[in-house]
């Protein structure tokens, strides 16, 4: 994250809340102990946070201010427009339009299990700070270490990633279902992150070739199914990068 992308974060910063627990505010405030002229912005930032939150604390509400809302209320009697005649037919008429627009609602496919909304999350959750569970190179250890966090261990690797040596491992939640989380090392001080799911967590899996690739912020993705499993595999730069580990 660069500073610029810091501030435009911190903006919204409010000192004193749990603001400091967001993800995204860390990274950024990860960011001002690496950039002087942007730690004595968010220092002038927060003093002004802080006494404007300092001066609404001392404004104080009138005592008689509930009552007087409450009589202004009453000097407008409530017009009871549906039980007039002329509005039956157009209140069954709309009741019928609600009906039918609940049963839309409750039928319509849940958007927020769709594949692409799991993809997002995920690829953008390793772009912040977090250590992962496990530390080593050994791809056997990896595995055993996933399947004792019953997390998936029966995925496969692909013969270039074979090849590779492994960076660690995490295990991830995703709508209460585990992820696998792999990561290895193709050189060149680059990442390739690997989440493995099952295929039933999502209503629209991506299908098993061609892989679909998709930019997630600074990372670029490949996604495709196999044998019950989703894959993504996602690392810095562009697509002709990916394919070499596919």
């Amino acid at each position: 994250m660069d500073s610029q992308r810091a501030k435009e974060i911190l903006v919204l910063y409010r000192p004193g809340t749990s603001d400091a627990n967001d993800p995204e505010f860390a990274e950024a405030l990860e960011q001002t102990k690496h950039d002087a002229e942007l730690a004595l912005w968010f220092e002038a930032h927060c003093a002004r946070q802080s006494l404007v939150r300092s001066g609404l604390k001392q404004i104080s509400v009138p005592e008689e201010l509930r009552q007087r809302i409450l009589d202004r209320v009453a000097e407008h009697p409530t017009i009871v427009w549906w039980q007039r005649p002329a509005f039956q037919t157009l209140a069954a008429a709309a009741a019928i339009v609600l009906v039918a627009g609940l049963a839309w609602f409750w039928t319509r496919p849940d958007e927020t299990n769709r594949f692409a909304a799991y993809r997002d999350q995920v690829v953008r959750g390793v772009q912040r700070l977090y250590d992962m569970d496990m530390r080593t190179n050994n791809l056997t250890e990896i595995r055993a270490h996933l399947a004792q966090k019953a997390a998936p261990s029966d995925y496969v690797l692909t013969k270039p990633m074979e090849k590779l040596p492994g960076i660690g491992c995490d295990v991830l939640k995703w709508r209460s279902n585990k992820v696998s989380l792999v990561c290895l090392d193709p050189g060149n001080q680059n990442i390739l992150y690997l989440f493995v799911i099952d295929r039933s967590a999502v209503s629209d899996p991506p299908p098993a070739s061609p892989p679909e690739y998709a930019r997630i912020r600074k990372l670029m993705s490949a996604s495709w199914s196999h044998e019950g499993r989703i894959y993504i595999l996602a690392a810095s730069g562009e697509e002709e990068f990916l394919r070499q580990f596919l």
